[in-house]
C-alpha cells in the first residue's frame, strides 16, 4: 500500500507501543507468533505528499453542467456535492481521522495470502464476549468507530458490565489498509472463512458475528459454514424476501394479494427502489469493476460522487436532521478510499457477488443457517424486513425489533441505540461464553 509509510514519528512510536501492550495481553494464539502466525501492529501515517497532491486535484477539478431534473435521479445534485468537495479541499483536515485510528489498536496479519487489517479492542471488564463486526461499501472500519466505546465499555454508556463485547472490526479485503487479492474468488464465503481463521488466531474460542450491508452476507456466510466458537449473528440486512416475492420484484410485477400491511410496505418500498435504478451502483460495479476503476482512481469529485450514489450513504450524507452529524464523518470515509486507491479492488465484491444484491439474494441459503440469528430492523433501511418474512427465512430467529431511528448504515447513524440493540440480541448467548 504505497500511500501508507511506516517510518515511525515519535507520536507513532508511541501509538505502536500502546498497540504492542495490548497485543501483549492477548489470548495464547497471538503470543505464539514464532510458531508461523504473524499479527503486527500497525500504525496509519499518509505521507504529506500524498495529501498535498489530493488537494492539488481536488482544486483542479472539472465540473459536469448542472443536472435537468430536481432530485437526484440523475445521481448527486451539483448543488449539494459542490460545497462537500470544496470543504474537502480547503477544511478538511485528514490528520484528525488518522488520529481517530492510531488512538485505537491496530494490526496486521496474513490469512490466505492477504494481509488484513484491524482494529482489536478489548473490553476492560472481564467475560466481556468477542464480537467481529463487518463494514459495508461504501463504508469502511469508519463507520464503526462510534460504536466502539459503547460496545466495549458499556458501563460508561448507559449499560451494564455484563453486557461488554471484546470487539473485532476487520476491513474487508480490497478495502481500506487490508490488501488487494490478487486472484479472483474473494466473495463473502470466502471472507466468512477468513473471518473465523482471524478470530482463531487472536485465542477466541466463543464469540458472535455482526454485519450490515455486505456485513450481513458475510456474517451470513459465517452462519452457514458454522466454524467452531461463533454462536450466532446478528444482522441489519436480513435476506428475507421470500423466492416467490423476489421474483415478483425481478420482473417488475404488481403486489400480490393477500400481504399484510407491514408485507405490502416492504413490496412497495423494494418496487419504488428498483424503478428508480437505485441499485444501479451494483449492477455496474459486478459487471465492470475495472472499468469503474478506470473511471473514478484519477478524481477526487469523481470517487465522492460514485460512493455518494448509494442510496443508504446520499441519505445519510446530505440529511441535515442530525446535529451532531459533521461533513468530516463522510470525508474520513471517501479519503480513506481515495489514499488507499481502492476504487476498483472495493468494486470487485460484487463480481465476485455476480452483481447480485445483499438484500435480493437467494433467500433459500437462509435454509442452511441453524445457528441463532437476531434482527434489527432500522426504519430508514431500504426496506423494513416483515417479522412474518424473517421467521419464515431464518428457522432460528431468537430476536427480531423494529426501532424508529436509522437507516442503512445504522451503527454509525445510531451508535447508541446500535449498541443497545447487540446488547440486547446476544444476551441470550452469553452464557455460552
Amino acid at each position: 500500500m504505497s500511500a501508507i509509510s511506516l517510518a515511525p514519528t515519535r507520536r507513532e512510536l508511541l501509538t505502536t507501543a500502546a498497540a504492542a501492550a495490548a497485543l501483549s495481553v492477548l489470548p495464547g494464539a497471538v503470543r505464539a507468533a514464532a510458531g508461523g502466525v504473524s499479527i503486527r501492529p500497525f500504525t496509519v501515517s499518509i505521507p504529506q505528499e500524498a495529501l498535498d497532491e489530493l488537494r492539488r486535484r481536488i482544486t483542479a477539478t472539472r465540473w459536469p453542467d448542472q443536472e435537468t431534473v430536481d432530485d437526484q435521479s440523475q445521481g448527486i445534485q451539483l448543488a449539494k456535492l459542490k460545497p462537500l468537495i470544496d470543504y474537502w479541499g480547503m477544511g478538511y483536515d485528514w490528520r484528525k481521522a488518522e488520529a481517530k485510528l492510531n488512538s485505537l489498536p491496530q494490526f496486521i496479519t496474513t490469512i490466505d495470502g492477504v494481509d488484513i487489517h484491524f482494529i482489536h479492542v478489548r473490553s476492560r471488564h472481564p467475560n466481556a464476549m468477542p464480537l467481529i463486526m463487518t463494514h459495508g461499501w461504501p463504508g469502511s472500519v469508519f463507520e464503526l468507530l462510534k460504536t466502539v466505546g459503547p460496545l466495549t465499555d458499556p458501563t460508561t454508556h448507559g449499560g451494564s458490565a455484563e453486557d461488554a463485547f471484546d470487539l473485532i472490526l476487520p476491513s474487508i479485503p480490497g478495502f481500506g489498509f487490508s490488501g488487494k487479492p490478487k486472484d479472483t474468488g474473494w466473495g463473502p464465503e470466502r471472507i466468512a472463512r477468513t473471518w473465523a481463521e482471524l478470530m482463531s488466531r487472536l485465542g477466541y474460542t466463543r464469540y458472535v458475528a455482526q454485519g450490515g450491508d455486505w456485513g450481513s452476507p458475510i456474517s451470513s456466510a459465517m452462519a452457514r459454514q458454522s466454524p467452531a466458537g461463533l454462536l450466532g449473528i446478528h444482522i441489519n440486512l436480513p435476506a428475507a424476501i421470500p423466492p416467490e416475492i423476489a421474483a415478483l420484484l425481478a420482473a417488475g410485477a404488481p403486489a400480490p394479494a393477500g400481504l399484510s400491511e407491514k408485507e405490502r410496505a416492504a413490496f412497495d418500498a423494494l418496487s419504488a427502489a428498483a424503478k428508480m435504478g437505485n441499485r444501479s451502483y451494483a449492477v455496474m460495479m459486478g459487471a465492470r469493476p475495472q472499468t469503474i476503476g478506470y473511471s473514478i482512481s484519477d478524481s477526487p469529485a469523481g470517487l465522492a460522487a460514485w460512493l455518494l450514489g448509494h442510496p443508504g450513504f446520499s441519505h445519510w450524507t446530505f440529511d441535515n436532521s442530525d446535529p451532531e452529524k459533521s461533513p468530516d464523518e463522510v470525508l474520513d470515509d471517501v479519503t480513506l478510499y481515495w489514499l488507499t486507491n481502492s476504487a476498483a479492488s472495493s468494486a470487485r465484491i460484487y463480481w465476485e457477488y455476480s452483481g447480485r444484491s445483499p438484500v435480493l439474494s437467494a433467500p433459500e441459503m437462509t435454509a442452511e443457517i441453524s445457528l441463532p440469528v437476531a434482527i434489527t430492523v432500522f426504519p430508514e433501511e431500504i426496506y423494513r424486513t416483515p417479522e412474518t418474512w424473517a421467521r419464515r427465512a431464518y428457522r432460528n430467529l431468537v430476536y427480531f425489533h423494529e426501532v424508529d431511528k436509522g437507516g442503512h448504515f445504522a451503527a454509525w447513524e445510531q451508535p447508541q441505540l446500535f449498541s443497545a440493540e447487540l446488547r440486547a440480541a446476544f444476551r441470550s448467548l452469553r452464557k455460552e461464553i
